[in-house]
């Protein structure tokens, strides 16, 4: 991280947010863990620092979802091959690997630069 090396730089002090993922929706959750993860809470925000804290996720087999989603709502992946085209439903991942749904969405929340991979480290889960 360039920025921490620069002379007269304050260290970055992070705190750790902790969040319930049953209090709230997944979409609403995932908008509240990015901003935190890019420290838009804090009253010093700069987009060109990376001040933000790190996110604790607690109660995620209680995750919610508004309407049908659990039935409808299906993520894709490729393997760039004839036929390759993969689908997972939300409620199987639900009970195989609930922290994915969150990952998935808090990631294409985050800005697509240098900074995203290293954001999305400070997420952590409690089962």
């Amino acid at each position: 991280m360039p920025w921490k090396k620069r002379p007269g730089m304050k260290p970055v002090t992070r705190k750790t947010v902790e969040l319930d993922a049953a209090s709230m929706p997944v979409g609403r959750l995932a908008s509240r863990i990015a901003m935190i993860l890019m420290g838009k809470h804090k009253a010093d925000y700069e987009p060109n620092k990376d001040t933000g804290d790190r996110v604790l996720v607690k109660n995620l087999k209680n995750l919610i979802f508004t309407g049908k989603k659990w039935d409808q709502k299906k993520y894709f992946r490729t393997s760039n091959r004839p036929g390759g085209l993969k689908e997972t439903q939300v409620k199987d991942l639900r009970e195989e690997k609930p922290e994915l749904i969150i990952k998935h969405a808090v990631q294409y929340m985050l800005p697509k630069n240098k900074t995203q991979a290293l954001r999305m480290k400070r997420i952590t889960f409690e089962k």
